[in-house]
């Protein structure tokens, strides 16, 4: 290589290495001058210590405003390793005050971490104890925990919430978007070794308090209907009890009951008198899932005559029938090779269609129903909103279950026509009959009404679809002089109010296995029978001796209404 050329090359990398050392510097520039603030709060968060405050959750107030789930301040209490002087007295005193094994507080005490939490939801009083040692790298922080006032009622409405202060079940679950709130910080300056800087201090972003959810339940209304189910499952020595009350013109449910019920307060504390012993945790924890079950919602039942409603508004509503038709029940049917009998088996003789729905004769629902024919009442099925669910706010509904169009024929029809061989939620039959009776909109089923911001009282209200015309205003009016007799005459009569029109369906359903006894006891109420303000239904569960709805379920909604009625400003019938 020649001289020229060698220092041609010295050249070119002197003028790389100086082009390099510019690309350096003005990085360094533009990091130091024009980045200089991002990076300083980088290197503060690098020294900083996080711990989180819990925002305090909404709360779930009734239609009168009496609320239902609440806020108590509990403590969360945790130990900082390279902060603790004395760990041999730290560990003393933590599991004596919060009553844990030594092991466990050591295990934390010691362990090499930036924060370990030992225990939350610590009562306030003996978080205030501990923070009174005022010893070295222990830390006391309050947050909250969710409180319910009335402890069991409502508690398969209401639903919880788990440790960390997120809705379990229920409306807790189903709202947690707007009662839950926005966690705060508290930030400690620490130096390299993790140890506070005491002149820093500290730093907290405060929480946003969740917002307040605002419900149709009536307090009142839920605890008296509680304690009528409670009386029936006692009286009638039943496997359950279930009441709901809603007003059938927006769909607002103002009680909704299964007993029986848990306490919110203590939610995973098994029942007396169940054996737990031997069983696994998942087996108990099988056990509290169908504790806590809403029987209204998650579970389906063959609805039985109740169901009758459907059929009677289909068949008024297509012409195959009307008020005045004449039929004679010989207390059974042919339908194909199938002899389907009446629930009275010598018959109910010649009665014309009001007679028959007051009688509940199956042979006459059953021609309603061939008469319409497997297309015609599949599409009033789906029609009524049948075939969807009620798009109840609570989590977990479930759907009808019913025979696939394709494998509907004679017998299947005839045996749906009366209220059985398919199955329904407690919550979608009442949702139907209380869209067929109040003019034909069918309603969606409902709590929420408004969502309230306790900060600045925004309120946000809760809207939910009605679809109009479902039957017309004429079929509607119809039911409802019908269901009123079925009351007044029929056998609905235990189902009476004295000073109210009241109309109703009373139902009795044999369960599967059929032969074993066990029935399922029902009865649909609503008044005022001309004008429906309110309706409501009583399920019982295999109840002991007497099982016929009219007898056992009618009662129990004729004693909600006569204290509710006068309650809900519901004024008596004037005669004149």
């Amino acid at each position: 290589m020649n001289k020229h050329a060698h220092r041609k090359k010295i050249t070119i990398t002197f003028f790389l290495f100086v082009l390099m050392f510019l690309v350096v510097l003005v990085r360094l520039v533009y990091l130091m001058v024009w980045r200089s603030d991002y990076y300083s709060q980088k290197a503060t968060q690098l020294h900083e210590r996080e711990r989180n405050i819990k925002a305090a959750r909404g709360r779930i107030l009734d239609r009168n405003g009496t609320v239902l789930a609440d806020n108590k301040t509990v403590c969360t209490v945790s130990v900082i390793y390279n902060q603790i002087e004395e760990p041999e007295t730290v560990i003393e005193m933590l599991s004596r005050e919060l009553e844990l094994s030594r092991e466990f507080v050591e295990k934390r005490v010691k362990k090499y971490s930036s924060m370990e939490r030992i225990k939350s939801n610590v009562e306030k009083e003996t978080g205030d104890r501990i923070r009174e040692y005022d010893m070295a790298g222990v830390k006391v922080d309050e947050d909250y925990k969710r409180y319910y006032p009335y402890d069991t009622l409502a508690s398969k409405v209401l639903g919880f919430t788990g440790g960390d202060n997120q809705g379990i079940l229920g409306l807790e679950v189903k709202y947690e978007e707007y009662l839950k709130g926005v966690p705060g910080q508290i930030l400690t300056m620490t130096d390299a070794k993790g140890v506070e800087v005491e002149r820093e201090g500290e730093r907290r972003l405060e929480p946003i308090a969740g917002k307040d959810l605002y419900i149709s339940l009536d307090r009142n209304i839920q605890a008296y209907s509680e304690q009528l189910a409670r009386q029936a499952m006692a009286t009638k020595e039943a496997d359950g009890v279930s009441i709901i009350a809603m007003n059938p013109q927006n769909g607002e449910i103002y009680a909704m009951v299964n007993v029986p019920e848990f306490n919110l307060n203590d939610p995973f504390l098994l029942p007396e008198g169940i054996e737990t012993e031997g069983l696994t945790e998942q087996q108990k924890q099988d056990v509290l899932n169908g504790i806590w079950r809403n029987g209204c919602i998650n579970d389906t039942y063959e609805p039985g005559s109740t169901f009758k409603i459907i059929t009677a508004a289909a068949g008024l509503e297509e012409g195959v029938v009307t008020p005045s038709s004449s039929f004679s029940c010989p207390g059974f049917i042919i339908v194909d090779d199938r002899k389907i009998r009446c629930h009275k088996t010598t018959g109910h003789g010649a009665e014309d269609f009001v007679h028959a729905t007051m009688n509940s004769c199956n042979p006459v629902f059953i021609t309603v129903g061939l008469r319409l024919g497997v297309d015609k009442y599949y599409q009033y099925f789906e029609q009524l909103g049948l075939k969807q669910k009620t798009g109840i706010d609570l989590p977990g509904e479930a759907a009808t279950i019913m025979h696939k169009k394709e494998n509907m024929g004679n017998v299947e029809l005839a045996t749906v026509s009366f209220g059985q061989s398919f199955q329904i939620t407690p919550i979608q039959l009442l949702t139907t009959a209380a869209s067929i009776i109040n003019g034909g909109n069918r309603i969606t089923p409902h709590f929420g009404v408004k969502v309230v911001d306790s900060g600045d009282g925004t309120e946000t209200i809760l809207e939910y679809p009605v679809q109009t015309g479902i039957v017309s205003a004429e079929t509607s009016a119809l039911m409802r002089e019908i269901l009123e007799k079925v009351v007044s005459e029929g056998g609905g009569k235990n189902g009476q109010v004295e000073g109210y029109r009241i109309g109703g369906k009373t139902a009795t359903s044999q369960t599967l296995p059929r032969g074993s006894g066990k029935y399922i006891s029902s009865f649909v109420g609503f008044a005022p029978a001309d004008d429906p303000q309110i309706i409501a239904i009583a399920i019982i569960r295999h109840p002991k001796g007497v099982y016929y709805g009219g007898q056992i379920a009618a009662p129990v909604i004729r004693q909600l209404f006569e204290n509710i009625l006068p309650y809900l400003g519901i004024k008596e019938y004037n005669q004149e």
